[in-house]
């Protein structure tokens, strides 16, 4: 990667931060999305699925919604999606169908990555369209968010002595 590429894909990674950032501070798993199409944002998106009982409403897919919507079609030509978490199967599935151009993920996810960790959907060449990724950037700061948030809940679960 250049150094011009990975500057870029550090600021919009950053945005997609401050994303998962607003999850967090509503009790979500902090993990945040941006659409960029031209230098522009035009779809972000923070996990909502326990706030609102839906799961569906993972970071990537609230950001492939608003940005179809800004867009005017489901077509995501020319579009890359900055992630804080590598994604899951249906957002992975929902990136293919949405023809998202490229994929730039922080941290990995042992448990549900198909980004490349458990398997990768994205790149699969049997579907009719594939989705280079772009893994690691910013892979600490998107992971230890994720620690301090869990670290965060377990300390919250833990009985209190008196």
């Amino acid at each position: 990667m250049i150094e011009q590429d990975l500057y870029k894909h550090e600021a919009f990674m950053k945005a997609a931060m401050e994303e998962a950032e607003k999850a967090a501070a509503i009790g979500e798993v902090p993990i945040g999305a941006v659409i960029v199409r031209d230098g522009e944002i035009v779809g972000r998106g923070y996990n909502l699925r326990e706030t609102q009982k839906d799961p569906t409403l993972h970071a990537e897919m609230i950001a492939i919604r608003e940005a179809s919507e800004r867009l005017g079609g489901w077509r995501l030509i020319g579009c890359t999606l900055y992630v804080t978490l590598e994604p899951c199967p249906m957002c992975a599935g929902a990136i293919v169908q949405s023809r998202v151009e490229q994929v730039v993920y922080g941290a990995r996810d042992p448990k549900a990555g198909c980004a490349g960790t458990l398997m990768n959907l994205l790149e699969e060449p049997r579907f009719n369209h594939q989705v280079p990724v772009v893994e690691g950037v910013l892979a600490e700061e998107c992971g230890q968010m994720l620690k301090d948030f869990f670290r965060a809940l377990r300390h919250k679960r833990q009985p209190k002595e008196n």
